[in-house]
């Protein structure tokens, strides 16, 4: 039986039971081949993989151990709301359950499972081609570069966009069979399937969201009846919103909270602009290693921040495309010079895929100025490259198609009857794709005095493409020779890209560089071991004193979540704006020239040092080679200092908690703003917000009303420090303000001896609660899932939503 599809014959009876479980079983073969390569020469993931995720998974699989959620994060920049971050993995319920089996993972078993996303989507090319009628060895190839294709093996360190990638294919399909089938049963795993995809909040979930809704829309349009099939699939096209929608409200509930009070609450058009893909990076689709991407030597010359006058944030993972020698050849062949993307069938793909490029592009694309200040939820994100992984996507089932096209219909055909008046203009086009890719990737080259390997990739490239179309022109005579064309297509590929991409340059180092996570070198060992017996020995007499960890070296940055210390400091992109505009610790704790130091934070021995309780600074170098602009350290002692290792002594804190009977308001936001800590005393007075201070029911004196301070014994204690509570005891001489200097965040409540209290913001920062005279249990606990968190976070979301948008920023201009 054969259907014709845009040009060409589609067999279904190739679709039985043996070549579908063959396809399978490739794909799988392929995937096990890829993970293999990183255990097998000793590499892992690196980067952001290990300096973050990795570190993350490791505090979620502890938490869970002990009996917690992971809702809240004290080792992280001096407490982080891990329930509202995106990356905090804690809503994706595959890394949850992973988590939960296996508390401390070793990094290459971490990497293994992040490698497994993969699968449900590779997979789920056999059944979308078997659904349109498309020979099962174009799924194949489909899941090859799906798996190890351009941002797919690039970008492998960014764990939470591989999480959301890997589940697309599986959803398209579901909402295929959901429409075709008018099944609620479908519809229902489609939603399931779709949340999993958009758990992380990342953009290329967005995208991705995007596209299904598109594909939805298109399948109702191109109908015969369009108006009768939407009636009819009303029903499961509400199922399926509903069900999404009830499943993703409490985490994007979450995480739009923490963005409204973050570093990043939305971006302007011009840091968007510096995270646009360059246009030079289009070459690499073609010739992979011409800009030196995949050299050890990372000696990168192409489109990066030090060789575009504009400027750009992208790099070599960013602006690299390359799906295969075979899947270019194809795509500018078959897809191009010959229109066959333009068949019926595949123009969904080909809309997506040059929409999603033109997305990439961003800056350099007319009008995406206006989709970003318009289009809701694109100002969100920093980087429109992110769309090359959907670009990436449908590269993959054009790869697919073109293989599928070639058995099915041979040797393309360059006359007027088959490509009508495209008949000149499309291999003239396909040409000089070429010609464009070949002369910008030479201009870097030149520039940079990299021609010869430039040319060298370039004429590899060339050759390799034509020894492919012999190839393939004298096996195409019949359909028998054109299986077995496809079988070694399918062969090149996959070796091509296991050789280029798994454990590449562009995503494996030694596993030795991250030995924080493993065994760390003796003098590192010797002094980490040295700071835990203090901190255990303070935590024994009820003391939580705080450290700051900086220049260490990348997994250094948040090894603080797997060694239990409380970190002031740290690395994610997303944090509290209140306390980086007071305490300054920058984006990452690797390079101690992004630490800042404002006016409420001028050193180590100041008030807000002090309130947070920090106690111990550990340093790659003594403090006297550190950057000129970081403050001089006098008083301190050093507990272990050698190599690249040394850890000082502040000896200043003051109490984690204490009673306070004179109340001083204050402005916080004003406060931060000026970069001013308004004189208090630190013993006997708190500092209570604006906010917060018609909350107090006693009326307490103050200092700037010339009060004296009140000589009192209050004596509080810390009994439990959990992840999410904290409780103390309090024996107060007469009614006063207990402050916690644990930071201040929606979602924490406070009840005295079991009886609910308002939560008060002390000390610009901090929690406080209003307690009487006498013995009292206090317990704060962090409920972010709390009905009443939940609909205060929703109000307020409401409410900015009617507050004018951000103004663009200006970009700068284009050569």
């Amino acid at each position: 039986m054969s259907v014709s599809v845009s040009g060409g014959t589609s067999r279904f009876g190739i679709w039985t039971a043996r070549p579908a479980l063959t396809a399978l079983a490739l794909i799988l073969g392929f995937w096990a081949l890829a993970a293999l390569v990183w255990p097998l020469t000793g590499t892992v993931v690196p980067w952001d993989s290990k300096n973050q995720f990795y570190p993350t998974l490791r505090y979620l699989g502890a938490a869970l151990a002990h009996g917690e959620m992971p809702f809240w994060n004290p080792y992280h920049f001096g407490g982080h709301p891990s329930a509202a971050d995106p990356q905090s993995l804690l809503f994706t319920p595959t890394m949850l359950l992973f988590g939960w089996l296996v508390p401390e993972p070793s990094m290459q078993l971490f990497d293994l499972v992040v490698f497994a996303h993969f699968l449900p989507g590779a997979l789920a090319f056999v059944p979308l081609f078997r659904r349109r009628g498309w020979h099962p060895a174009g799924a194949v190839v489909a899941a090859i570069v799906f798996i190890l294709g351009g941002s797919a093996s690039a970008r492998l360190q960014h764990t939470g966009i591989i999480l959301s990638y890997g589940w697309f294919p599986l959803a398209l399909l579901l909402l295929e069979e959901a429409l075709d089938r008018r099944s609620y049963r479908f519809g229902a795993l489609f939603a399931v399937v779709a949340v999993l995809m958009t758990i992380g909040r990342d953009q290329v979930a967005f995208l991705c969201d995007l596209t299904l809704i598109a594909a939805a829309g298109y399948r109702i349009v191109t109908a015969e009846r369009p108006l009768a099939f939407f009636r009819s699939r009303l029903g499961v096209l509400l199922t399926m919103g509903a069900i999404g929608g009830a499943l993703m409200a409490v985490p994007v509930i979450l995480t739009m909270q923490f963005l409204a009070t973050s570093t990043r609450p939305s971006f302007g058009f011009g840091v968007a602009a510096m995270g646009s893909l360059p246009p030079e990076s289009l070459a690499t689709i073609l010739f992979g290693n011409v800009f030196g991407s995949l050299r050890w030597t990372y000696d990168y010359w192409g489109p990066d921040w030090h060789s575009l006058s504009e400027g750009t944030w992208t790099d070599r993972a960013t602006n690299y495309l390359f799906i295969g020698t075979i899947p270019a050849l194809l795509l500018l062949w078959h897809g191009v010079a010959a229109g066959r993307l333009l068949a019926r069938e595949f123009r969904f793909f080909l809309a997506v895929g040059l929409l999603a490029l033109l997305y990439a592009l961003g800056r350099y694309t007319p009008g995406f100025e206006l989709i970003f200040d318009h289009m809701p939820g694109v100002d969100l994100y920093r980087r429109p490259a992110d769309a090359t992984f959907l670009v990436n996507i449908m590269l993959a089932f054009a790869a697919g198609y073109l293989v599928h096209r070639y058995i099915a219909d041979g040797l393309p055909r360059w006359t007027a009857s088959a490509l009508g008046k495209l008949h000149l203009f499309l291999p003239m086009l396909a040409l000089a794709l070429v010609i464009a890719a070949i002369a910008s990737a030479m201009a870097f080259a030149l520039r940079a005095g990299q021609g010869a390997p430039a040319m060298r990739e370039i004429g590899l490239g060339l050759v390799a493409a034509a020894l492919l179309i012999v190839l393939l022109a004298r096996t195409s005579l019949t359909p028998r020779w054109r299986e077995f064309s496809a079988a070694l297509l399918i062969v090149v590929t996959g070796g091509e890209l296991v050789l280029r991409h798994a454990g590449s340059a562009l995503n494996a180092e030694p596993a030795e560089r991250y030995a924080v996570f493993r065994q760390l070198p003796p003098e590192q060992l010797q002094g980490l071991q040295i700071l835990k017996r203090e901190l255990a020995d303070r935590h024994a007499q009820g003391d939580y004193p705080r450290v700051e960890i900086l220049g260490l070296g990348g997994p250094w940055q948040n090894a603080s979540m797997v060694l239990q210390l409380e970190d002031i400091i740290g690395y994610n992109p997303l944090r509290l704006a209140d306390y980086e505009r007071a305490v300054g610790p920058g984006e990452n704790a690797e390079d101690p020239n992004l630490r800042t130091f404002p006016a409420t934070f001028r050193g180590y021995k100041c008030r807000l040092a002090s309130l947070l309780g920090l106690e111990y600074l550990v340093l790659d170098r003594p403090i006297e080679r550190m950057p000129r602009h970081f403050p001089r350290l006098t008083g301190a002692e050093i507990v272990y200092g050698t190599g690249r290792m040394w850890i000082y002594r502040l000896n200043g804190a003051s109490p984690r908690a204490y009673v306070a009977h004179e109340v001083s308001p204050v402005n916080s936001e004003a406060a931060l703003d000026q970069e001013e800590l308004p004189e208090f005393n630190r013993q006997s007075e708190a500092l209570i917000d604006d906010a917060s201070m018609p909350l107090l029911k006693e009326r307490y004196a103050s200092s700037a009303e010339g009060a004296s301070p009140k000589d009192l014994q209050d004596r509080v204690r810390i009994v439990s420090y959990q992840r999410n509570s904290v409780t103390v005891e309090v024996e107060a001489e007469a009614a006063g303000v207990l402050v916690l200097h644990d930071v201040y965040y929606p979602g924490w409540e406070v009840t005295v001896d079991g009886e609910r209290k308002p939560l008060l913001r002390a000390n610009l920062l901090f929690r406080g609660v209003e307690v009487p005279e006498g013995k009292h249990r206090v317990e704060f606990n962090f409920r972010p899932i709390s009905y009443e968190n939940l609909v205060t976070a929703a109000s307020d979301l409401l409410k900015s939503r009617k507050e004018a948008p951000i103004r663009t920023a200006e970009a700068p201009r284009l050569r």
